[in-house]
């Protein structure tokens, strides 16, 4: 048998978990990181998960405002084409609306 031990993967579910049991001020972290199988340089990444998720979600959020969400190029690119086309079609038939409005 062989004793090498296997890589666990922890969902973000178990890394948030272990950030709030370890973040208690009366925590044993060294007791919490046995219990999971994890090194203290594992809790050490899982810190900085959580502050640069913690950043970001801040970053996105502004106060009383909304945020404009955007669309991939293409798309956008094809949106425009249609709106153009529908705008050509309105005038064409704004003309012939007036024209037969006229007779």
């Amino acid at each position: 048998m062989s004793d090498i031990k296997k890589r666990r993967r922890l969902s973000a579910d178990q890394k948030w978990q272990i950030y709030q049991e370890c973040q208690q001020p009366d925590a044993k972290v060294g007791e919490i990181l046995r219990r999971y199988g994890l090194y203290s340089s594992d809790l050490v990444r899982i810190r900085k998960i959580v502050e640069e998720g913690a950043i970001e979600a801040l970053a996105n959020s502004v106060p009383g405002r909304k945020r404009i969400k955007t669309v991939p190029k293409e798309q956008y690119n094809h949106l425009q084409d249609e709106l153009d086309e529908k705008q050509k079609a309105l005038a064409e038939m704004s003309v012939l609306f007036t024209s037969l409005k006229k007779k």
